[in-house]
C-alpha cells in the first residue's frame, strides 16, 4: 500500500495567523463551509491555500476517494479483521443490500418501541442502558444532548463496572416499572455483562416475577443474548460490520430512540446522512470533514502537536469531549499501517476537553501561555436550549468568540507573565439549533473526519486490539496468574 509523504506537509511556510488574515480578506469564506444547520471555521487555523492543495494531492497519492467509495460500497475496508464498515448503512448510505437490512432491524426496533409504548411489557417508567465503550458513550450523548425536556421515560447509562455507578442508577428506579437494556456487540463484555447480572438480581430481589422479561438485549451475536435468556422477541440485532464506537446509529441506540421517540431518532439518522453525502460529494477544498482532517494532520505531522482540545460552549454537548475520545483515539491511536508495518509517523493526538466557560477557569491557562502548542476547537449552539434571560446565552457565545480571537490575538506586555504569545489556532462549529437532524449530522461529521485521517496516515481506524491486553492481564489477575512484584504486591494488599 502507499505511505504518506509528509515532505510537502512539513516544508510548508507558517506565517502568523494574523498575516494571513491581513493578506487574504476572502480567507474566511475560503476556510468556511456550512453543511446540514452547523457552520465551520478553520480561517483561525494555519491552513492555507497552498497547504489544502498540499493535503489534497496527498489525499489523492493515498487513494482517499477510491477507499471512501469502498466504505460506501461495502467492501472489507477494516483489513485487519476482513470485514466491512457500515455505519453509514444504518442511516441510508452505503450498500443496497446492507441499507435494506439496516432498515429492517430499524423496523424491528420500532415494533418494539411501539408495543413498550403501549405497554406491552407492562407499566414502563425506568430505562436501565448497561453497556461500556460505543455502546454506553454514543446513547449517553444522545439522550443527554436531546432528552432533558423528555417527559416519556427517565434514562440511566451506566458503563463503569463500580458499582457505585450502578447503586446510583437503581437507587433513582423503581424496579417494578423499569426495563434493561443489554447493550453488547459480542454479548459477553465482561463488565457489561457482570453488570446485567447485578441488574436482574435488584428485580428479583425486589419482587419482579420475570426478571429476563423485563430485559432487550442489543446485539450483533443474537444468539448469545438468547443463550443468556433474553426472549427472542426482544433481541434486536445489529450487524457484524457495524463497529462498537460507530454504532448509536443502530439498534444501540434503542435507549435514545424510546426516550425521544422515534421520529427524533429518524431525524439524526437523516441529519447523518445528509453529512454523508455531502462528505462523499463534495471537492476536498470544500469538504468539511476532510478540510478538518487537514488541519488536524498540519498540526501533527508539521507542527509536532501532540494534542487536541474541543470545548463544547452548550451543557447539553457535556458528553461530547469524552465521546470524541473514544471515536478518535481508539479509531487512530495505532502504531501500524494498514498492511501492519511500523508507522514512522505520528497518529491520533490526544483528545481531550471540557465545557466552556467552565474550562475558561481551569484549563485555558495552557492554551494561552503555556509551552505547548494545542489546537483548539469550540463547538456552540445559536439557539438557546435554556429559559434563562438571553443574557446566559449572549455571554456564553460571546465568551467563545472571544476565546478564538484572544488565542489567535495574544497581548505583548513588557511583564512576561502577563504577556500573550498569541497565533494559536482554533476552528469553531456553530450549529443552528440543537435538534436530532443536526447533532445527528454533526456525530457524522466527526466520523468521517476520523475516517480521512486514517487514510492519510495510511492506518485502520476500524480494528481496536489495543484494548485488548489490559482485558486479558485482568482475567488472569482474577485466576491467579503471575505478574511483576510491583502489581503482585497491589494485589496481595487489596486481597489479602
Amino acid at each position: 500500500m502507499a505511505l504518506p509523504d509528509w515532505s510537502t506537509i512539513r516544508a510548508l511556510k507558517s506565517a502568523p495567523l494574523q498575516q494571513l488574515f491581513d493578506a487574504d480578506p476572502g480567507r474566511v469564506a475560503a476556510l468556511s463551509v456550512d453543511v446540514a444547520g452547523i457552520h465551520f471555521d478553520w480561517s483561525k487555523t494555519h491552513l492555507t491555500a497552498e497547504a489544502v492543495q498540499a493535503f489534497t494531492a496527498l489525499a489523492e497519492s493515498m487513494g482517499l476517494a477510491a477507499k471512501r467509495d469502498s466504505l460506501f460500497a461495502g467492501a472489507a475496508i477494516n483489513v485487519t479483521e476482513g470485514r466491512a464498515a457500515e455505519h453509514s448503512a444504518e442511516r441510508g448510505e452505503g450498500a443496497p443490500e446492507s441499507v435494506a437490512r439496516a432498515r429492517g432491524f430499524h423496523s424491528r426496533m420500532r415494533a418494539l418501541i411501539d408495543a413498550i409504548e403501549a405497554e406491552a411489557l407492562g407499566p414502563v417508567r425506568h430505562i436501565l442502558h448497561i453497556g461500556i465503550g460505543g455502546s454506553a458513550l454514543g446513547p449517553d450523548l444522545l439522550v443527554d444532548a436531546l432528552g432533558r425536556d423528555a417527559d416519556r421515560y427517565d434514562v440511566a447509562v451506566v458503563s463503569n463496572v463500580d458499582g457505585l455507578a450502578l447503586d446510583e442508577a437503581l437507587d433513582r428506579f423503581d424496579p417494578q416499572a423499569t426495563i434493561i437494556a443489554v447493550a453488547s456487540k459480542t454479548f459477553t463484555t465482561t463488565e457489561t455483562m457482570l453488570n446485567a447480572d447485578s441488574a436482574l438480581a435488584w428485580l428479583e430481589g425486589n419482587g419482579v416475577e420475570d426478571p429476563y422479561g423485563r430485559v432487550i438485549a442489543l446485539t450483533a451475536a443474537p444468539e448469545k443474548a438468547i443463550e443468556w435468556g433474553v426472549d427472542e422477541t426482544r433481541v434486536l440485532p445489529f450487524g457484524e460490520s457495524v463497529g462498537g464506537r460507530y454504532s448509536l446509529w443502530s439498534s444501540i441506540g434503542f435507549p435514545a430512540a424510546l426516550a425521544l421517540g422515534w421520529d427524533a431518532f429518524e431525524e439524526m439518522l437523516e441529519g447523518a446522512a445528509e453529512m454523508d453525502r455531502h462528505f462523499r460529494l463534495t471537492p476536498l477544498e470544500k469538504n468539511a470533514p476532510a478540510l478538518a482532517a487537514f488541519a488536524d494532520l498540519y498540526y501533527t505531522q508539521a507542527r509536532g502537536c501532540e494534542t487536541r482540545g474541543v470545548f463544547a460552549y452548550d451543557e447539553r454537548l457535556r458528553l461530547l469531549p469524552s465521546y470524541l475520545q473514544q471515536l478518535e483515539m481508539e479509531s487512530n491511536g495505532k502504531r501500524v499501517t494498514a498492511d501492519g508495518q511500523p508507522v514512522e509517523w505520528p497518529t491520533a493526538p490526544i483528545t481531550w476537553g471540557g465545557v466552556g466557560t467552565d474550562a475558561q477557569h481551569a484549563v485555558f491557562q495552557l492554551l494561552h501561555q503555556g509551552t505547548r502548542l494545542v489546537p483548539v476547537e469550540f463547538v456552540g449552539v445559536i439557539e438557546p436550549g435554556d429559559s434563562q434571560a438571553d443574557a446566559h446565552h449572549n455571554q456564553l457565545l460571546l465568551n467563545m468568540f472571544a476565546q478564538g480571537a484572544a488565542l489567535m490575538a495574544g497581548k505583548a506586555h513588557d511583564d512576561l507573565a502577563r504577556a500573550y504569545p498569541g497565533d494559536r489556532p482554533s476552528s469553531t462549529l456553530l450549529l443552528d439549533t440543537l435538534d436530532p437532524r443536526t447533532l445527528g449530522a454533526l456525530l457524522a461529521f466527526y466520523e468521517q473526519r476520523t475516517f480521512v485521517n486514517a487514510v492519510l496516515l495510511g492506518i485502520n481506524p476500524f480494528d481496536q486490539f489495543g484494548v485488548e491486553l489490559g482485558k486479558e492481564m485482568a482475567r488472569a489477575a482474577a485466576q491467579g496468574g503471575d505478574f511483576d512484584a510491583s502489581t503482585t504486591d497491589l494485589i496481595a494488599r487489596a486481597f489479602p
